[in-house]
Protein backbone atom coordinates (compact mmCIF):
# COMPACT_ATOMS: atom_id res chain seq x y z
CA UNK A 1 0.00 0.00 0.00
CA UNK A 2 0.99 3.50 -1.02
CA UNK A 3 2.07 5.95 2.05
CA UNK A 4 -1.38 8.07 1.81
CA UNK A 5 -1.31 10.97 4.09
CA UNK A 6 -5.11 10.00 5.03
CA UNK A 7 -8.31 12.11 5.48
CA UNK A 8 -6.96 14.18 8.38
CA UNK A 9 -3.89 15.57 6.55
CA UNK A 10 -5.96 15.67 3.45
CA UNK A 11 -8.35 18.31 5.41
CA UNK A 12 -5.56 20.15 6.76
CA UNK A 13 -3.95 20.70 3.86
CA UNK A 14 -7.71 21.97 2.38
CA UNK A 15 -8.30 24.28 5.17
CA UNK A 16 -4.55 26.02 4.38
CA UNK A 17 -4.13 26.26 0.95
CA UNK A 18 -7.61 25.85 -0.63
CA UNK A 19 -10.40 28.71 -0.58
CA UNK A 20 -12.93 28.85 1.95
CA UNK A 21 -15.72 27.99 -0.29
CA UNK A 22 -14.67 24.87 -1.08
CA UNK A 23 -16.52 21.82 1.03
CA UNK A 24 -17.07 18.02 1.18
CA UNK A 25 -19.15 15.43 2.05
CA UNK A 26 -19.16 13.51 5.14
CA UNK A 27 -18.05 13.98 8.78
CA UNK A 28 -15.53 11.51 8.31
CA UNK A 29 -14.79 11.22 5.01
CA UNK A 30 -12.95 9.04 3.07
CA UNK A 31 -8.94 10.12 0.76
CA UNK A 32 -10.32 8.27 -2.38
CA UNK A 33 -7.16 7.01 -4.06
CA UNK A 34 -8.15 4.81 -6.80
CA UNK A 35 -11.53 3.90 -9.34
CA UNK A 36 -12.34 0.64 -11.12
CA UNK A 37 -15.66 1.02 -12.80
CA UNK A 38 -18.29 1.65 -10.57
CA UNK A 39 -16.08 1.37 -7.66
CA UNK A 40 -13.75 3.54 -5.96
CA UNK A 41 -11.44 2.82 -3.19
CA UNK A 42 -10.21 4.75 -0.13
CA UNK A 43 -6.79 4.60 1.10
CA UNK A 44 -6.90 2.17 3.49
CA UNK A 45 -8.29 -0.30 1.10
CA UNK A 46 -12.29 0.08 1.44
CA UNK A 47 -14.23 -0.35 -1.46
CA UNK A 48 -17.09 1.55 -2.37
CA UNK A 49 -19.92 1.33 -4.69
CA UNK A 50 -20.49 4.54 -6.68
CA UNK A 51 -23.84 5.79 -7.35
CA UNK A 52 -22.93 9.43 -8.18
CA UNK A 53 -20.08 8.95 -10.40
CA UNK A 54 -18.85 12.80 -9.82
CA UNK A 55 -22.14 14.10 -10.71
CA UNK A 56 -22.50 11.93 -14.00
CA UNK A 57 -19.40 12.58 -14.84
CA UNK A 58 -18.06 9.19 -15.29
CA UNK A 59 -21.02 7.67 -16.98
CA UNK A 60 -18.70 4.74 -18.65
CA UNK A 61 -16.97 3.91 -15.43
CA UNK A 62 -13.56 5.03 -13.73
CA UNK A 63 -10.83 4.51 -15.37
CA UNK A 64 -12.19 2.29 -17.79
CA UNK A 65 -9.59 0.18 -19.42
CA UNK A 66 -11.06 0.62 -23.16
CA UNK A 67 -11.24 4.60 -22.51
CA UNK A 68 -7.92 4.70 -20.67
CA UNK A 69 -5.74 2.78 -22.63
CA UNK A 70 -6.47 5.53 -25.58
CA UNK A 71 -6.28 8.29 -23.72
CA UNK A 72 -2.53 6.87 -22.52
CA UNK A 73 -1.68 6.67 -26.14
CA UNK A 74 -2.40 10.09 -27.32
CA UNK A 75 -1.11 11.39 -24.11
CA UNK A 76 2.22 9.57 -25.18
CA UNK A 77 2.10 11.11 -28.90
CA UNK A 78 0.60 14.70 -29.08
CA UNK A 79 -0.70 16.20 -25.83
CA UNK A 80 -1.32 19.66 -26.74
CA UNK A 81 -1.87 22.20 -29.76
CA UNK A 82 -4.65 24.94 -29.64
CA UNK A 83 -7.01 24.78 -32.80
CA UNK A 84 -5.10 27.40 -34.51
CA UNK A 85 -3.21 24.13 -35.86
CA UNK A 86 -4.61 21.43 -37.54
CA UNK A 87 -4.79 18.01 -35.85
CA UNK A 88 -7.45 14.80 -36.50
CA UNK A 89 -8.72 14.11 -33.48
CA UNK A 90 -11.04 17.01 -32.80
CA UNK A 91 -12.38 17.08 -36.02
CA UNK A 92 -13.04 13.15 -35.99
CA UNK A 93 -14.80 13.75 -32.84
CA UNK A 94 -16.74 16.99 -33.60
CA UNK A 95 -17.95 14.37 -37.00
CA UNK A 96 -18.97 11.30 -34.19
CA UNK A 97 -20.97 13.80 -32.47
CA UNK A 98 -22.92 15.48 -35.81
CA UNK A 99 -23.98 11.76 -36.02
CA UNK A 100 -25.46 11.19 -32.59
CA UNK A 101 -26.90 14.68 -32.36
CA UNK A 102 -30.33 15.47 -33.73
CA UNK A 103 -30.65 16.02 -37.33
CA UNK A 104 -29.28 19.39 -38.24
CA UNK A 105 -27.13 19.86 -35.05
CA UNK A 106 -24.01 19.60 -36.46
CA UNK A 107 -21.65 22.08 -35.80
CA UNK A 108 -19.12 21.87 -32.86
CA UNK A 109 -17.38 24.12 -30.40
CA UNK A 110 -14.89 22.60 -28.15
CA UNK A 111 -14.23 24.15 -24.63
CA UNK A 112 -13.36 22.83 -21.28
CA UNK A 113 -15.90 22.48 -18.74
CA UNK A 114 -19.79 22.55 -18.90
CA UNK A 115 -20.09 26.45 -17.62
CA UNK A 116 -18.14 27.30 -20.66
CA UNK A 117 -20.20 25.50 -22.90
CA UNK A 118 -23.34 27.37 -21.38
CA UNK A 119 -21.39 30.59 -21.88
CA UNK A 120 -20.64 30.49 -25.19
CA UNK A 121 -24.26 29.03 -26.50
CA UNK A 122 -25.29 32.39 -24.37
CA UNK A 123 -22.98 34.40 -26.13
CA UNK A 124 -23.81 32.54 -29.91
CA UNK A 125 -27.68 33.37 -29.12
CA UNK A 126 -26.74 37.05 -28.69
CA UNK A 127 -24.67 37.01 -31.72
CA UNK A 128 -27.02 34.97 -33.71
CA UNK A 129 -30.59 36.86 -32.77
CA UNK A 130 -28.90 40.89 -32.11
CA UNK A 131 -30.69 40.44 -28.58
CA UNK A 132 -29.50 40.58 -25.35
CA UNK A 133 -32.00 38.60 -23.07
CA UNK A 134 -32.01 35.31 -21.52
CA UNK A 135 -35.02 33.21 -19.83
CA UNK A 136 -34.88 30.37 -17.34
CA UNK A 137 -36.14 28.67 -15.24
CA UNK A 138 -36.48 29.33 -11.75
CA UNK A 139 -34.06 26.79 -9.87
CA UNK A 140 -32.09 25.79 -12.36
CA UNK A 141 -28.20 25.79 -12.59
CA UNK A 142 -25.92 26.09 -15.42
CA UNK A 143 -22.42 27.23 -14.20
CA UNK A 144 -19.88 29.27 -12.23
CA UNK A 145 -19.18 31.99 -14.71
CA UNK A 146 -20.72 35.81 -14.62
CA UNK A 147 -23.60 34.93 -17.56
CA UNK A 148 -24.22 31.22 -16.66
CA UNK A 149 -24.39 32.40 -12.62
CA UNK A 150 -26.86 35.06 -14.32
CA UNK A 151 -29.38 32.54 -15.87
CA UNK A 152 -28.86 30.40 -12.62
CA UNK A 153 -31.76 29.81 -10.50
CA UNK A 154 -30.60 28.63 -7.13
CA UNK A 155 -29.97 30.60 -4.81
CA UNK A 156 -26.73 29.29 -3.40
CA UNK A 157 -25.02 28.95 -6.90
CA UNK A 158 -25.46 32.72 -7.21
CA UNK A 159 -21.51 33.87 -5.71
CA UNK A 160 -21.72 36.94 -6.98
CA UNK A 161 -24.20 39.18 -4.78
CA UNK A 162 -24.18 41.67 -7.92
CA UNK A 163 -25.61 39.26 -10.09
CA UNK A 164 -28.90 40.39 -8.21
CA UNK A 165 -29.09 43.58 -10.18
CA UNK A 166 -28.71 41.49 -13.76
CA UNK A 167 -31.24 43.03 -15.75
CA UNK A 168 -31.34 41.06 -18.59
CA UNK A 169 -32.43 37.89 -17.53
CA UNK A 170 -36.08 36.60 -16.44
CA UNK A 171 -37.11 33.66 -14.67
CA UNK A 172 -40.11 31.49 -15.17
CA UNK A 173 -41.56 28.67 -12.61
CA UNK A 174 -40.35 25.61 -13.26
CA UNK A 175 -43.22 23.15 -14.35
CA UNK A 176 -42.80 21.64 -10.95
CA UNK A 177 -44.47 22.75 -7.33
CA UNK A 178 -44.21 20.02 -4.26
CA UNK A 179 -47.57 18.86 -3.70
CA UNK A 180 -49.08 20.06 -6.73
CA UNK A 181 -50.19 18.16 -9.73
CA UNK A 182 -47.27 17.80 -12.35
CA UNK A 183 -50.31 18.88 -15.34
CA UNK A 184 -51.18 22.23 -13.02
CA UNK A 185 -47.91 22.91 -12.24
CA UNK A 186 -46.52 23.16 -16.24
CA UNK A 187 -49.46 25.11 -17.49
CA UNK A 188 -48.69 27.62 -15.03
CA UNK A 189 -45.05 27.73 -16.23
CA UNK A 190 -46.24 28.14 -19.35
CA UNK A 191 -48.93 30.63 -19.05
CA UNK A 192 -45.87 32.78 -17.22
CA UNK A 193 -43.92 32.19 -20.49
CA UNK A 194 -46.59 33.45 -22.87
CA UNK A 195 -46.58 36.56 -20.66
CA UNK A 196 -42.89 37.03 -20.61
CA UNK A 197 -43.11 36.66 -24.71
CA UNK A 198 -45.77 38.92 -24.96
CA UNK A 199 -44.23 41.55 -23.42
CA UNK A 200 -40.95 41.49 -24.32
CA UNK A 201 -39.97 38.68 -26.77
CA UNK A 202 -38.23 40.77 -29.28
CA UNK A 203 -35.56 41.50 -26.70
CA UNK A 204 -34.92 38.21 -25.92
CA UNK A 205 -32.30 36.19 -27.13
CA UNK A 206 -33.02 32.32 -26.00
CA UNK A 207 -34.05 30.11 -23.21
CA UNK A 208 -32.00 27.81 -21.62
CA UNK A 209 -33.08 24.85 -19.96
CA UNK A 210 -31.92 21.49 -18.47
CA UNK A 211 -34.28 18.77 -19.80
CA UNK A 212 -34.45 17.80 -16.27
CA UNK A 213 -33.19 19.80 -13.40
CA UNK A 214 -30.03 18.25 -11.78
CA UNK A 215 -28.86 20.23 -8.32
CA UNK A 216 -32.46 21.21 -8.04
CA UNK A 217 -33.72 18.01 -6.86
CA UNK A 218 -34.01 16.06 -10.52
CA UNK A 219 -36.96 17.50 -11.64
CA UNK A 220 -38.55 15.93 -14.62
CA UNK A 221 -41.17 17.83 -16.68
CA UNK A 222 -44.46 16.40 -17.58
CA UNK A 223 -44.64 14.77 -21.12
CA UNK A 224 -45.23 17.45 -23.62
CA UNK A 225 -43.73 20.61 -21.70
CA UNK A 226 -40.97 21.22 -23.81
CA UNK A 227 -42.60 21.07 -27.21
CA UNK A 228 -44.99 23.59 -25.96
CA UNK A 229 -42.11 25.65 -24.23
CA UNK A 230 -40.37 25.67 -28.14
CA UNK A 231 -43.28 26.36 -30.11
CA UNK A 232 -43.90 29.25 -28.07
CA UNK A 233 -40.35 30.05 -28.18
CA UNK A 234 -40.09 29.78 -32.40
CA UNK A 235 -43.03 32.45 -32.12
CA UNK A 236 -40.80 35.13 -31.12
CA UNK A 237 -37.61 33.89 -33.07
CA UNK A 238 -36.19 33.00 -29.33
CA UNK A 239 -33.59 30.20 -29.12
CA UNK A 240 -33.76 27.20 -26.93
CA UNK A 241 -30.75 25.94 -25.54
CA UNK A 242 -30.52 22.48 -23.94
CA UNK A 243 -28.12 22.38 -21.32
CA UNK A 244 -27.24 18.45 -21.32
CA UNK A 245 -24.55 19.00 -19.07
CA UNK A 246 -25.45 16.30 -16.54
CA UNK A 247 -28.47 14.48 -18.88
CA UNK A 248 -26.40 13.80 -21.75
CA UNK A 249 -24.81 10.51 -23.44
CA UNK A 250 -26.82 8.03 -22.20
CA UNK A 251 -27.72 9.14 -18.38
CA UNK A 252 -31.47 9.34 -19.10
CA UNK A 253 -32.06 5.91 -21.62
CA UNK A 254 -31.38 7.92 -24.41
CA UNK A 255 -28.12 9.80 -25.99
CA UNK A 256 -29.63 12.63 -24.86
CA UNK A 257 -32.36 13.62 -22.72
CA UNK A 258 -34.77 15.85 -25.05
CA UNK A 259 -34.32 12.72 -27.33
CA UNK A 260 -36.67 11.26 -25.34
CA UNK A 261 -38.95 14.54 -25.84
CA UNK A 262 -38.89 14.59 -28.68
CA UNK A 263 -37.62 18.03 -29.20
CA UNK A 264 -34.81 19.33 -31.18
CA UNK A 265 -32.96 22.20 -29.50
CA UNK A 266 -31.50 25.22 -31.33
CA UNK A 267 -28.28 24.87 -29.48
CA UNK A 268 -27.12 22.02 -26.92
CA UNK A 269 -24.51 22.40 -24.39
CA UNK A 270 -22.73 19.19 -23.44
CA UNK A 271 -19.52 18.20 -21.06
CA UNK A 272 -19.06 15.79 -18.05
CA UNK A 273 -19.94 12.16 -19.25
CA UNK A 274 -18.18 13.04 -22.98
CA UNK A 275 -14.96 12.56 -21.63
CA UNK A 276 -15.59 10.66 -18.36
CA UNK A 277 -13.30 12.09 -16.13
CA UNK A 278 -11.02 14.14 -18.71
CA UNK A 279 -12.01 17.87 -19.32
CA UNK A 280 -13.86 17.96 -22.41
CA UNK A 281 -17.28 20.42 -23.28
CA UNK A 282 -18.75 21.51 -26.20
CA UNK A 283 -21.55 23.53 -27.52
CA UNK A 284 -23.46 22.46 -30.74
CA UNK A 285 -25.76 24.06 -33.04
CA UNK A 286 -27.04 24.25 -37.37
CA UNK A 287 -25.18 25.61 -39.72
CA UNK A 288 -27.29 28.68 -39.74
CA UNK A 289 -26.98 29.79 -35.76
CA UNK A 290 -23.27 28.86 -36.07
CA UNK A 291 -22.31 31.35 -39.46
CA UNK A 292 -23.22 34.04 -36.54
CA UNK A 293 -20.04 33.16 -34.25
CA UNK A 294 -18.05 34.45 -37.31
CA UNK A 295 -15.78 37.00 -35.09
CA UNK A 296 -12.23 35.60 -33.94
CA UNK A 297 -12.16 33.46 -31.42
CA UNK A 298 -10.78 30.03 -29.87
CA UNK A 299 -10.28 27.81 -27.01
CA UNK A 300 -6.60 27.29 -25.74
CA UNK A 301 -7.21 23.30 -24.56
CA UNK A 302 -11.02 22.63 -26.02
CA UNK A 303 -10.41 19.98 -28.20
CA UNK A 304 -7.20 19.35 -27.46
CA UNK A 305 -5.92 15.97 -28.91
CA UNK A 306 -6.23 13.93 -25.41
CA UNK A 307 -9.70 15.31 -24.69
CA UNK A 308 -10.67 14.73 -28.29
CA UNK A 309 -9.14 11.26 -28.23
CA UNK A 310 -10.60 10.34 -24.83
CA UNK A 311 -14.29 11.86 -26.34
CA UNK A 312 -13.91 9.29 -29.62
CA UNK A 313 -13.18 6.44 -26.87
CA UNK A 314 -16.55 6.98 -24.78
CA UNK A 315 -18.52 7.49 -27.14
CA UNK A 316 -17.38 3.95 -28.98
CA UNK A 317 -17.77 2.22 -25.64
CA UNK A 318 -21.41 3.99 -25.16
CA UNK A 319 -22.16 2.57 -28.43
CA UNK A 320 -20.66 -0.52 -28.34
CA UNK A 321 -22.01 -1.48 -25.06
CA UNK A 322 -25.28 -0.11 -25.51
CA UNK A 323 -25.15 2.24 -22.66
CA UNK A 324 -28.07 3.97 -23.50
CA UNK A 325 -30.53 1.32 -23.06
CA UNK A 326 -28.87 -0.02 -20.08
CA UNK A 327 -29.36 3.01 -18.22
CA UNK A 328 -33.17 2.56 -19.21
CA UNK A 329 -33.42 -0.72 -18.21
CA UNK A 330 -31.07 -0.77 -14.52
CA UNK A 331 -32.85 2.83 -14.30
CA UNK A 332 -36.22 1.08 -14.01
CA UNK A 333 -35.26 -1.52 -11.57
CA UNK A 334 -33.72 1.37 -9.18
CA UNK A 335 -36.73 3.57 -9.56
CA UNK A 336 -39.05 0.52 -8.53
CA UNK A 337 -36.82 -0.13 -5.56
CA UNK A 338 -36.60 3.11 -4.60
CA UNK A 339 -40.75 3.66 -4.48
CA UNK A 340 -41.23 0.37 -2.72
CA UNK A 341 -38.95 1.75 0.34
CA UNK A 342 -40.65 5.08 -0.40
CA UNK A 343 -43.96 3.17 -0.21
CA UNK A 344 -42.60 1.46 2.97
CA UNK A 345 -41.72 4.77 4.53
CA UNK A 346 -43.69 7.32 3.46
CA UNK A 347 -42.97 9.58 6.61
CA UNK A 348 -39.23 9.60 5.63
CA UNK A 349 -39.38 9.55 1.56
CA UNK A 350 -41.67 12.18 0.26
CA UNK A 351 -41.33 11.65 -3.53
CA UNK A 352 -39.20 9.14 -5.73
CA UNK A 353 -38.51 11.04 -9.71
CA UNK A 354 -35.96 10.62 -12.17
CA UNK A 355 -35.57 8.67 -15.52
CA UNK A 356 -32.82 6.20 -16.50
CA UNK A 357 -30.21 6.57 -13.99
CA UNK A 358 -30.59 10.19 -13.17
CA UNK A 359 -33.10 9.25 -9.97
CA UNK A 360 -33.70 11.54 -6.63
CA UNK A 361 -35.68 10.76 -3.68
CA UNK A 362 -37.02 13.73 -1.44
CA UNK A 363 -36.75 13.19 2.04
CA UNK A 364 -39.27 14.81 4.11
CA UNK A 365 -40.85 17.45 1.63
CA UNK A 366 -43.11 19.24 4.69
CA UNK A 367 -39.72 19.68 6.97
CA UNK A 368 -37.00 20.72 4.70
CA UNK A 369 -34.56 21.24 7.58
CA UNK A 370 -34.67 17.72 9.02
CA UNK A 371 -35.02 16.49 5.07
CA UNK A 372 -31.98 17.83 4.72
CA UNK A 373 -30.34 16.70 8.24
CA UNK A 374 -31.77 12.79 6.89
CA UNK A 375 -30.11 13.23 4.08
CA UNK A 376 -26.62 13.89 5.41
CA UNK A 377 -27.28 10.83 8.09
CA UNK A 378 -28.46 8.52 5.08
CA UNK A 379 -25.05 9.66 3.28
CA UNK A 380 -22.92 9.28 6.20
CA UNK A 381 -23.95 5.72 6.86
CA UNK A 382 -24.58 4.50 3.23
CA UNK A 383 -20.75 5.26 2.95
CA UNK A 384 -20.03 2.93 5.96
CA UNK A 385 -21.25 0.53 4.09
CA UNK A 386 -19.69 0.89 1.06
CA UNK A 387 -21.80 2.99 -0.58
CA UNK A 388 -21.20 6.56 -2.02
CA UNK A 389 -24.57 8.50 -3.10
CA UNK A 390 -24.98 11.98 -3.40
CA UNK A 391 -27.16 14.77 -2.84
CA UNK A 392 -29.15 17.87 -4.31
CA UNK A 393 -32.67 19.75 -4.13
CA UNK A 394 -33.01 23.26 -3.46
CA UNK A 395 -32.93 22.63 0.29
CA UNK A 396 -30.35 19.76 0.11
CA UNK A 397 -33.08 17.04 0.99
CA UNK A 398 -32.82 15.12 -1.46
CA UNK A 399 -31.09 11.85 -2.34
CA UNK A 400 -29.09 11.65 -5.79
CA UNK A 401 -28.59 8.56 -8.04
CA UNK A 402 -26.72 8.82 -11.03
CA UNK A 403 -23.99 6.21 -10.77
CA UNK A 404 -21.94 5.38 -13.39
CA UNK A 405 -23.90 3.52 -16.28
CA UNK A 406 -21.99 0.09 -16.10
CA UNK A 407 -23.66 -0.62 -12.50
CA UNK A 408 -25.01 -4.08 -12.03
CA UNK A 409 -28.72 -5.93 -10.80
CA UNK A 410 -26.62 -7.06 -8.39
CA UNK A 411 -24.89 -3.73 -7.15
CA UNK A 412 -28.22 -2.16 -7.27
CA UNK A 413 -30.07 -4.88 -5.33
CA UNK A 414 -27.19 -4.58 -2.66
CA UNK A 415 -27.48 -0.71 -2.18
CA UNK A 416 -31.07 -0.79 -2.16
CA UNK A 417 -31.25 -3.62 0.67
CA UNK A 418 -28.32 -1.36 2.54
CA UNK A 419 -30.24 1.83 2.38
CA UNK A 420 -33.32 0.05 3.67
CA UNK A 421 -31.47 -1.13 6.85
CA UNK A 422 -30.32 1.98 7.09
CA UNK A 423 -33.94 4.22 7.09
CA UNK A 424 -35.40 1.15 9.65
CA UNK A 425 -31.99 1.60 11.83
CA UNK A 426 -31.75 5.46 12.00
CA UNK A 427 -35.28 5.82 12.36
CA UNK A 428 -37.36 3.60 13.83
Amino acid sequence: MQNYIGPQNVLEKRKQYFYPCTSHFYHNPPQLVKGEMQYLYGHDGQRYCDFFAGVSVVASGHCNPEIAERTAEQLKMLQHTCTIYLTQPNVDLAERLAGVLPRGVNRTFFVNSGSEANEGALTLARLHTGRRGFLALEQGLHGRTYLTMSVTGIQMWRTDPQLEHERDVTFIPRPYERGVDTEIAARRSLEALKTVLEEKGEEIAAMIVEPIQGNAGIIVPPEGYFAEVKALLEQYGVLLIADEIQTGFGRTGAMFAMDRLGVVPDIITMAKALGSGIPVAAFATTDEIAASYNRPSASTFGGNPVSSATGLAVLDYIESHHLPARAQQLGAQLLEGLQDIANRYPAIVSEVRGAGLMIGAELCWDDTRRGAELVDDVLEEMKDRGYIIGKNGVDRNVLAFQPPLVITEDDISGMLAALEDTLSKLYF
